[in-house]
């Protein structure tokens, strides 16, 4: 079936497909921002990214920066289409992607039994037409000329070796690290703050990673310490949580990131329920400009649990012997040929 979007629509409430919160606002008002002891902003708690805004701007909005509420009512009209079609769970940008392109009956990405939108979390709706805000155009800058080499001499090594052993395989399928910054949405996306006078710490549902910030103005460790998350520091810029992070190991990936990566994360607490999370992105080596994405996290009242994953699990059993199997199949198909 083919979903004309962005035609003229009986604008309906759709059940299930979660709130509309903003991105960037300023402050609610007649709220005012908790404090904690020591006279800074609380942003303790569970905090979601399940927004379903697309990383980059699609080329339906190419000329926008944000929807209409008209355009918004449509959007959530096609994504509850999707939802609603029983097709394979639509992670990250996949709903608003497939909401824009249509549904077809041959959608299904997942041979394997995939489980379908019912198991997803419900997703938040703004706005915003990217989550890139800059550049102006919402795009991921292009890659400089050794960024560019060093992407395809990376596809070319998968296609080739696609699990000749577990160091071919991605680092988050195999439990190792799944990468900062962690941009996407709807799928293990909560991010849980604990604060105390000195320190921020940072617990990432996603593979439970605990990022602790010193926020004395200490100096980072030498160049010579890599991590795999970076090394962190943190300070105020007034009601504002500025957090640094370089020192990465070139172990580490983030769309193709070398060690040079550096991030600097930004948490505004704007209301009750929403903290302002934007997150500028440099390496030089990868882009030609810093780019920055714009999220507003929402208010969880419901905990972390444990994000049971450990490198060497049964998934990875399996992927090495199906492609073992493989190249005994063709070993075989080339012996009787001859």
């Amino acid at each position: 079936m083919k979903i004309g979007f962005l035609v003229s629509v009986t604008v309906i409430m759709v059940v299930g497909l979660g709130s509309v919160v903003e991105a960037g606002q300023s402050v609610s008002e007649g709220w005012t921002v908790p404090r904690t002891a020591d006279g800074r902003p609380d942003l303790q708690g569970v905090w979601a990214n399940n927004n379903v805004t697309p990383l980059e701007r699609p080329e339906q909005w190419l000329d926008k920066d944000r929807l209409t509420d008209e355009e918004l009512a449509e959007l959530k009209v096609a994504a509850a289409l999707v939802v609603e079609s029983g097709l394979d769970a639509q992670f990250g940008d996949q709903l608003v992607l497939k909401a824009l392109a249509g549904l077809t009956d041959a959608d299904s990405y997942d041979t394997t039994g995939n489980y379908n939108q019912f198991w997803m979390v419900e997703r938040d709706f703004t706005n915003q037409t990217s989550l890139v805000v800059d550049p102006p155009e919402g795009r991921v800058p292009a890659l400089t000329s050794v960024g560019r080499q060093r992407a395809e001499a990376a596809a070319a090594y998968r296609e080739e070796h696609p699990a000749d052993g577990p160091e071919d395989r991605p680092l988050g399928e195999r439990c190792a690290n799944f990468g900062v910054p962690r941009l996407g949405a709807g799928y293990n996306s909560y991010l849980q703050i604990f604060q105390t006078t000195g320190h921020v710490a940072l617990l990432k549902e996603m593979a439970h990673d605990v990022k602790l910030i010193p926020l004395d103005e200490r100096s980072h460790v030498p160049e010579t310490v890599r991590q795999w998350n970076g090394d962190s520091r943190g300070r105020w810029d007034g009601d504002t949580l500025v957090v640094e992070t370089g020192n990465f190991s070139n172990k580490s990936n983030f769309r193709g990131s070398t060690d040079g990566l550096h991030l600097v994360e930004r948490y505004t607490r704007v209301g009750p329920e929403t903290l302002a999370y934007e997150v500028t992105i440099t390496d030089s080596s990868v882009w030609v400009q810093p780019w920055t994405v714009s999220i507003p996290l929402r208010y969880s009242p419901d905990p972390i649990f444990e994000y049971a994953c450990h490198e060497g699990n049964y998934g990875m059993e399996g992927i090495l012997a199906g492609h073992r199997a493989e190249e005994r199949a063709v070993m075989q198909g080339a012996t009787e040929s001859h």
